[in-house]
């Protein structure tokens, strides 16, 4: 197996990554790279063969890892990565590993209002600024003032969100970058105001979606005029089965291991899915879950 450069973190070979994705399928990753700050991640990067793929991962939740693994190095940013600090009253400076709960809840103790919906979104900082992520009328593009990113050439640069050039659910981010820290400013609001609407958004969530199932999210973008979940229920596809995998009956835009799914049969589901969609109502449907690595 190729050596790699040295680090200060954790670098482990043929690293199993299903504990580490929602859906709790897929195969390992070739190198897990888990950086003790940005700067030896920037070291990593810099000296790492220019021909090894890098791919950054954040809590999973959004992601299918295929059942043959992921060739290269996958990037974990963990607790260093995971801090919020506001830095004025309406700005937070917020770690690439940080997660949706934790910068909604901090901008709520410092009166910043917002950015409650990141409350609803099971991912990370570093996810949000690479997805446009978003929920309930907001979206990551309303907030982000800049991010700080490692390429993979290891070089550190500050982009602004106008370098983003965001669209529903997409950035220009390039390939092999990692998101290290995001700043977001919101507005003055009341805390409790802030913690109202908070609850609210979970109330919403809980209601409406499978959170207690292994699943990846919304599987599908909203196609213009259009509501993801309502063609897949009208195609039929509302508790269809392949495998192991589901469509939920709970929320149609969601799809589950429910228990013994192989990637490959979650993968497969969405396409029959897609299948049947076009074939109901013409429309196809693109995926919003990232699906990476190989085939088995």
């Amino acid at each position: 197996m190729a050596t790699l450069p040295a680090v200060r973190g954790a670098l482990k070979a043929d690293a199993p990554l299903a504990p580490l994705v929602w859906f709790k399928a897929g195969g390992a990753a070739q190198w897990l790279f888990e950086p003790k700050d940005a700067d030896d991640l920037s070291d990593f990067l810099a000296m790492l063969d220019p021909a090894m793929p890098v791919m950054a991962l954040g809590l999973g939740s959004n992601l299918i890892v295929r059942d043959g693994g992921v060739p290269g190095v996958v990037v974990r940013l963990g607790k260093p990565f995971a801090r919020v600090e506001a830095l004025d009253a309406t700005t937070l400076v917020c770690g690439g590993g940080a997660s949706g709960i934790l910068v909604s809840s901090t901008a709520r103790d410092a009166g910043i209002a917002g950015l409650e919906f990141l409350r609803s979104i099971p991912g990370t900082v570093g996810g949000f600024v690479r997805m446009n992520g978003g929920a309930y009328g907001r979206e990551t593009a309303d907030i982000l003032v800049e991010c700080e990113v490692v390429l993979r050439s290891g070089e550190q640069v500050t982009l602004l969100a106008s370098d983003l050039h965001y669209s529903y659910r997409h950035s220009n981010m390039v390939d092999g970058a990692v998101v290290v820290s995001a700043t977001f400013r919101g507005e003055p609001g009341d805390p409790a105001a802030i913690q109202a609407e908070m609850d609210r958004i979970a109330t919403a969530r809980e209601e409406s979606q499978p959170l207690r199932s292994k699943t990846g999210g919304s599987t599908f973008k909203n196609p213009d005029g259009h509501k993801a979940w309502a063609l897949v229920d009208e195609a039929g596809c509302r508790g269809l089965a392949l495998g192991g995998a589901q469509v939920s009956e709970k929320h149609t835009n969601f799809l589950l291991n429910t228990g013994d799914a192989t990637s490959a049969d979650i993968e497969a589901l969405g396409e029959e899915v897609r299948r049947r969609v076009k074939e109901k109502s013409g429309v196809e449907l693109e995926w919003e879950i990232q699906r990476v690595g190989l085939a088995k």
